[in-house]
């Protein structure tokens, strides 16, 4: 399939901030998704929380397996909408490495104990493991990803008025524009983030236990896929059910991004990724309608999965652990690993980088050995 002309055009990549010989047989950003995929970052997403523990349950949705779903997602949006789909899939794959253990509640915990030293934000810590933490070739520390990837990494949110301290320090020495609107893949990732996060959500929710089947049916889009999915058949059991429910609304969901996208480059008219870059504001997202159901939606996993009083005990304690691991190693760095004992010029810098590489397990393990005078190591 051919690109768009609003499409970034792998022969017209910005290249490298280290310069490397082209492959033969792949292109820029096949190579930034390969090396994505090889990274010791991914491989850690695997044991990293999206909402559940990792030990809670072996069926709910990891790190990993979320930026599964995601690049899944934005590929399939990319093909339609003519985009490059490799650079698409290579942000949609990396827009999660920086994420701590625990998820949400380990970056509030990490974020709280590291204020007072420029605290932590998610998004600059994948920009730093794909420019700096990742140590696997000789010629260069990070992934040296083409410019195109590192664009739409730092602006995964979309253009940054005041960027965090190492975005902002790597944009001096790499001007990433930060300003302006990122490119259509790099929209298109966010977006699939989006969709694929409150299909999965419902799911795991639905799973769990921490709602019924019939409280989403007072819910927009969601209550008429779920009126879709019953008028299959009486008998179907729940699992097909909560399913035929879920996806119904993620099919939803990528139709509409489709259409309303498709709308709004009409409207623009761009000729070149720049054009879509010099937008006064981004070509992909939702019909306003569907904005706001989606909106209601969020409102519910909020109130009765994120703030369920089982999701919130674990909350509290992973929190606290990512909190503690900080306050313990930074006050002792002589407690660091002998691996990272290199590093501690920057005391708060390295000991932020160690807490936000762990897993799940690694991370209530190291508290253990560092808390318990019983545990080992």
């Amino acid at each position: 399939m051919s690109r768009a002309p609003y499409a970034v055009q792998p022969g017209s990549s910005r290249g490298r901030l280290h310069a490397e010989p082209e492959a033969a047989t792949r292109s820029p950003f096949q190579r930034d998704r390969d090396r994505v995929i090889h990274s010791a970052a991914f491989r850690k997403l695997q044991y990293k929380t999206q909402v559940f523990v990792n030990h809670e349950g072996d069926f709910y949705r990891t790190r990993l397996t979320h930026s599964l779903e995601v690049a899944q997602v934005a590929r399939s949006v990319a093909r339609e909408l003519g985009l490059d789909e490799d650079l698409t899939e290579a942000l949609a794959l990396a827009h999660d490495l920086g994420h701590p253990p625990f998820g949400h509640a380990g970056e509030a915990g990490l974020a709280e104990a590291a204020a007072g030293f420029g605290g932590f934000d998610h998004n600059a810590q994948s920009l730093r493991v794909v420019t700096l933490l990742e140590s696997r070739y000789a010629g260069f520390d990070g992934l040296n990803l083409t410019w195109e990837t590192l664009e739409g990494l730092a602006k995964h949110n979309g253009p940054l008025a005041d960027p965090p301290a190492y975005i902002r320090a790597y944009d001096a020495r790499h001007r990433l524009d930060l300003s302006r609107q990122p490119s259509a893949e790099a929209q298109v990732a966010a977006v699939a983030d989006d969709i694929a996060y409150t299909g999965h959500d419902l799911d795991d929710g639905l799973r769990a236990g921490l709602f019924g089947i019939g409280e989403i049916g007072a819910l927009p889009l969601a209550g008429d896929a779920l009126a879709a999915a019953r008028a299959l058949g009486e008998g179907l059991a729940p699992s097909r059910l909560r399913h035929e429910t879920v996806r119904r609304v993620i099919d939803f969901l990528i139709t509409d991004l489709v259409a309303e996208t498709r709308r709004r480059i009409a409207a623009l008219a761009p000729r070149s990724a720049e054009a879509i870059r010099a937008a006064p504001g981004p070509v992909v997202g939702f019909a306003a309608e569907t904005a706001a159901a989606l909106g209601e939606i969020r409102r519910f996993l909020h109130a009765r999965m994120y703030r369920h009083w089982r999701v919130a005990r674990m909350v509290r304690k992973t929190r606290l652990v990512a909190a503690e691991l900080f306050t313990l190693l930074h006050a002792e760095p002589g407690l660091l690993p002998e691996e990272w004992a290199w590093a501690a010029a920057d005391r708060a810098e390295t000991v932020t980088d160690y807490v936000a590489g762990m897993t799940d397990r690694f991370a209530l393990d190291e508290h253990r050995r560092l808390t318990d005078p019983a545990a080992t190591g």
